[in-house]
């Protein structure tokens, strides 16, 4: 019985933490991602100053937000592209071809996630088996983040 109780309150906490960061809760692939984009797409600001990011979907895209006041904000087109950038060179290769990406990679968007790739082609293949190709973007970001890209 107090074991029992015990659980309840750890679990009633750790739904309260959920609930503070917007009800959200952050993958590893989130936490990838977030640390990839730095930047909130509004403000310019560093991701994570604010609290915990804010999960959003732009288009096809999920990116993040700096906060919940942002939400009420429209996208700086600077901010964007330099999101796009971050991406890119976080990412520095083709997860197909397995190639430095080129100076204006193509790209998909695959399961909310920008995917760069060298060449058309290389979509179909991304798009033929997307859960093969995101752990790889993962493994790429995961490798730039400790390299400090």
């Amino acid at each position: 019985m107090k074991f029992a109780r015990m659980f309840f309150v750890a679990a009633l906490i750790v739904g309260i933490g959920q609930v503070a960061k917007g009800g959200q809760e952050q993958t590893k692939r989130d936490q990838l991602r977030i640390a990839a984009q730095k930047i909130c797409p509004m403000t310019g600001g560093k991701l994570g100053e604010h609290g915990p990011p804010i999960k959003v979907k732009v288009g096809k895209e999920m990116i993040f937000l700096c906060c919940k006041g942002c939400l009420k904000e429209k996208i700086n087109p600077q901010n964007w592209a330099t999101i796009h950038t971050n991406f890119a060179k976080a990412q520095r290769i083709c997860p197909v071809m397995k190639k430095e990406l080129p100076k204006n990679p193509k790209w998909t968007i695959i399961e909310g996630q920008i995917v760069y790739v060298c060449c058309p082609p290389c979509t179909k293949k991304i798009t033929a088996d997307p859960k093969t190709y995101l752990r790889k973007i993962d493994e790429l970001y995961s490798a730039s983040l400790q390299n400090k890209f």
